[in-house]
C-alpha cells in the first residue's frame, strides 16, 4: 500500500518504520527533516500526501493538524483514507475529520495508547472510528 506519514516525531518515525518493515511504500514529511531508514521523505506534507492511498497524521496538538490538514485534504484523492492518530482536542479532531469527509476521504480517527515504547515496539492500542467503509481501507 502506498502510504504518506506526515508527523515524523518520537511517535510517528518509528510508526512510519514500522509500515515500510512491513512492505509498505512510505513517504513521509516532518518540519525537523528528520530521515529514516526505508522512507522516502518529501519536502511538504502536501507532497508526502500526494499518490498516496492512505495518509496517516501523527501531529503535537490541533493547530498543527489543522493546519497540516488544510495542506493536505486537496491533494489527496477522493476515496482515499485518511488516520489521524494525533492525541489532540475534540473541536479539532472532528473539524478535520469533517473536512476529510466534504472532500470525498475516508476519514479515520485514530488515537493511540502504548507511548514511544510501543510505537517502537510495533504494540500500539488504536482507539479507532469512522466509517465502515474507511475501516475497510484502514
Amino acid at each position: 500500500m502506498k502510504i504518506g506519514f506526515i508527523g515524523l516525531g518520537n511517535m510517528g518515525a518509528p510508526m512510519a518504520s514500522n509500515l515500510a518493515a512491513a512492505g509498505h511504500d512510505v513517504t513521509g514529511f516532518d518540519v525537523t527533516g528528520v530521515s529514516l531508514a526505508n522512507v522516502e521523505l518529501a519536502t511538504s506534507a502536501a507532497a508526502a500526501a500526494t499518490g498516496r492511498e492512505v495518509v496517516i497524521t501523527m501531529l503535537p496538538d490541533g493547530a498543527i493538524l489543522r493546519s497540516v490538514a488544510a495542506e493536505i485534504i486537496p491533494v489527496i484523492a477522493a476515496g482515499c483514507g485518511f488516520v489521524d492518530c494525533s492525541t489532540v482536542d475534540v473541536d479539532s479532531a472532528r473539524a478535520v475529520a469533517m473536512d476529510a469527509d466534504a472532500a470525498g476521504l475516508l476519514a479515520v480517527d485514530a488515537p493511540v495508547s502504548g507511548g514511544v515504547g510501543g510505537a517502537l515496539a510495533g504494540t500500539l492500542t488504536f482507539m479507532a472510528g469512522g466509517s465502515a467503509a474507511a475501516f475497510a481501507l484502514a
